[in-house]
């Protein structure tokens, strides 16, 4: 059994999502103790406790002790044979969270698997929102040759979330590595300003673009094509999604709407983190790299560069190490080059 201090750095919610996933791909046992231990509801939350269960229902697991404010689980996995899962979100716990597991540990399957979403949020604060996931994320994954669909019915937001959502995990029963050392030429800038029917008499969606577009052609000479969309939810919201494409790379930069916070700033916020991520060299933004790293560690010889160390990536590295005894190489220059 491998145990697993859930307060390690900024011991939040993504050491208990990884750590699962990776005792499934294992099949290795953990214990994790002190769960979420240095947050001000330490223990299991709603989003958390239904990723472990989700998880533990398709490989059919044995899970002990995961019930709300717990700070310490066992969970003893078993080998997937489900093809569909259903998941139930009483909150507005992030849909991009809780299937974060499952897509850990279902990458080497011979067989597809569908996964039914009811509730939750679509989009959320501190957690990647799924425009994010399915044209960023998901597109890195699909050049490893892991193929995730994501199918959004209803949005949900912040804090009725509500959303509805299918997800199709076609996994191809082996990675191959990612090795992106040069951006190379910008292609295209494209993104998605959502926003909910609530909004739309103030045109939330359209000064997001509006801000960003303005700082942008400043930088960049590049088609630079955003579109907006209103969405039935049951309570306000909007989101702010970016992505920079060149020949080699995707660049993502994202932000939430949050009361009290002008569209116009949301706008130029997602706009100059973007420039400052292109500037440093990166050839991976600091929210996707602690998505990919753990299927990284996956591979031999792939490569990325980030712009920062952040709590999170520090997190899959060492979690990395811990169920795979991978080492990653760091070398920091103006950017951080990360190797395996």
């Amino acid at each position: 059994m491998i145990e697993i201090d859930g307060s390690y750095k900024h011991g939040g919610g993504s050491i208990l999502r990884l750590a699962s996933g990776f005792s499934v791909l294992t099949q290795k046992p953990i214990r994790v103790i002190n769960i979420r231990a240095g947050r001000p509801n330490p223990g299991l939350q709603q989003q958390h406790l239904r990723g472990l269960e989700s998880v533990s229902k398709l490989c059919d697991g044995k899970l002990f002790n995961a019930e709300l404010n717990s700070t310490e689980i066992e969970f003893y996995p078993s080998r997937i044979v489900k093809g569909y899962a259903e998941i139930e979100i009483p909150t507005a716990g992030s849909v991009g969270l809780v299937i974060q597991p499952i897509l850990l540990a279902s990458v080497f399957l011979k067989h597809p698997i569908k996964i039914k979403i009811n509730g939750g949020a679509t989009v959320g604060k501190w957690a990647p929102p799924t425009p994010f996931l399915e044209n960023i994320t998901f597109k890195l994954l699909k050049r490893m040759g892991y193929e995730i669909e994501i199918n959004v019915l209803k949005h949900g937001f912040y804090p009725k979330g509500g959303a509805d959502v299918e997800v199709d995990i076609k996994p191809m029963g082996e990675l191959k590595p990612l090795f992106l050392d040069e951006l190379g030429d910008i292609k295209s800038i494209k993104g998605i300003s959502l926003a909910s029917n609530f909004l739309k008499e103030a045109k939330v969606a359209e000064r997001q673009v509006r801000s960003c577009k303005y700082i942008l052609e400043k930088s960049f000479d590049v088609k630079i094509d955003i579109k907006t969309e209103y969405v039935n939810s049951l309570c306000p919201g909007s989101s702010f999604v970016i992505w920079l494409e060149t020949e080699n790379c995707i660049i993502g930069s994202d932000e939430i709407g949050e009361r009290g916070v002008s569209a116009d700033l949301i706008g130029k916020k997602v706009a100059n983190d973007l420039i400052k991520t292109y500037e440093s060299g990166a050839t991976v933004d600091r929210y996707t790299a602690d998505q990919i790293i753990p299927f990284l560690a996956l591979t031999e010889k792939s490569l990325i560069k980030i712009p920062e160390i952040t709590g999170h990536i520090e997190t899959s590295l060492w979690l990395a190490k811990k169920f795979l005894g991978k080492e990653f190489d760091l070398i920091k220059n103006k950017c951080i080059t990360v190797k395996c």
